[in-house]
């Protein structure tokens, strides 16, 4: 978020208040750059997208098919414009816009469970009872904040059961939940006249102040304050536009679809044209322990036009060489097929497609055995080494230490980069 304490120090809370309705405070905020949220090119500040598959989609149905063989189910393959590179023929249109994306096909990981395996696949690290690690955009924010921002740094968009957290740096690294994008976000404009909104944040003024006396540790610790400074902020941004996407082109919209998930990667375009660096959009619905194939069909006609629609504008807009898009979800389906025509968890060889931001592109990471037998894939990548490739993509040390509430060291990300993508 923005540097609350800087408004607080040189303007009264008064102030604030009057300031906050009907103008922005961009003015106020140190290191204001229009300019560099409108840089294109790789000498642009990178963003990074989070595609989440929330379920665990099947990586037989996706970027990793093996048709004609026992375990590959009725689908088939199509070529992509990477030179050999197939995927699931349920995705043409993402087929097309693949050029400079990579595919790792062999992702590994020792979480089976929904939970557990989203919040290891989220931050780079196994849950445990003692620390709650922060998702890998609370970490990309932390260290790289942008102070000219009025709107959330961290957001994630679409229902999901296991949002993004800030962890051990604080909850004010929490991503911004927006559960139906590219529709109206309640409660962000005020809902009366300016004079009346006014007096009630003056009145606000009056019981702020009379909570504060003699509670001052407690209202740190609670953000009470900058709580109500960002919100105030941001009510009264321009920035906030970036969430509307009622002025794109009927084209436009119709290419990402009208799900939420599609309004999702539109929304998420327009924030990294306005300098958000850490964005999450969610598309539930992948566990398919039954009726995998339709299931599958179903959250195809969602994801392949909206992630090629977002591939292709961020091309055409030149911000896809500043902008990392990662497309993943906790792990895979088994190769085989149960009775109910359903794949069960497979933590073991799924697979993701990663790109942009300077990665190196049209590479294809790992295999995996096309009968089914070989659980382990070649060239086996665990989470936490994709995120120390971002990490020091993004130039941000990696084996950087923290010092977690109870006084423990712990790294960014315990991972090695890989060499492959860099």
């Amino acid at each position: 978020m923005f540097d609350s304490t800087y408004l607080s120090s040189k303007f009264s809370r008064r102030d604030l208040c009057k300031v906050a309705v009907g103008s922005t405070l961009s003015f106020m905020l140190p290191g204001f750059d229009l300019k560099a949220a409108q840089k294109r090119g790789p000498e642009r500040q990178k963003s990074v997208i989070v595609l989440w598959m929330g379920g665990g989609p099947s990586q037989l149905e996706t970027w990793d098919p093996h048709p004609g063989t026992a375990i590959g189910g009725p689908g088939n393959a199509i070529k992509t414009v990477v030179p050999g590179l197939q995927i699931s023929d349920m995705y043409p249109l993402l087929a097309e816009q693949l050029e400079g994306m990579s595919v790792i096909r062999s992702m590994v990981s020792k979480e089976g469970d929904h939970e557990r395996g989203t919040k290891y696949l989220k931050t780079g690290y196994r849950p445990e009872p003692t620390t709650v690690y922060p998702a890998l955009g609370a970490i990309i924010i932390h260290e790289r904040p942008n102070k000219s921002l009025e709107i959330p740094q961290h957001i994630s968009m679409g229902n999901t059961q296991y949002p993004a957290r800030g962890g051990y740096l604080g909850g004010y690294l929490d991503a911004f939940r927006v559960q139906d994008p590219g529709k109206n976000i309640g409660n962000m404009r005020a809902g009366v006249g300016s004079p009346r909104q006014n007096r009630r944040l003056e009145n606000l003024d009056i019981v702020s102040q009379a909570f504060q006396k003699g509670r001052t540790i407690q209202t740190k610790k609670t953000l009470h304050q900058s709580t109500i400074d960002r919100a105030l902020t941001m009510m009264s941004s321009e920035q906030l536009h970036a969430f509307e996407i009622e002025k794109e082109p009927d084209s436009v919209r119709k290419a990402y679809g009208d799900s939420s998930f599609g309004r999702g990667c539109l929304v998420a375009r327009r924030l990294v044209e306005q300098g958000v660096h850490s964005i999450e959009v969610n598309l539930s619905g992948w566990d398919s322990h039954a009726n995998n194939f339709t299931g599958h069909q179903t959250q195809a006609k969602m994801l392949d036009p909206a992630f090629s629609s977002l591939l292709k504008d961020l091309k055409a807009r030149d911000l896809l060489d500043s902008t990392i898009v990662l497309c993943i979800g906790e792990f895979g389906r088994t190769p085989k097929i149960n009775p109910l025509e359903g794949r069960d968890h497979w933590p073991t060889g799924f697979s993701c497609i990663v790109g942009g931001g300077g990665l190196k592109g049209n590479v294809i990471i790992g295999e995996t055995d096309p009968t089914g037998k070989e659980k382990k894939p070649t060239e086996p990548v665990q989470i936490q080494d994709l995120y120390a490739t971002i990490l020091q993509n993004l130039k941000i040390d990696y084996k950087k230490e923290l010092i977690s509430p109870i006084g423990r060291p712990l790294a960014l990300s315990d991972g090695t980069p890989i060499e492959k993508l860099i």
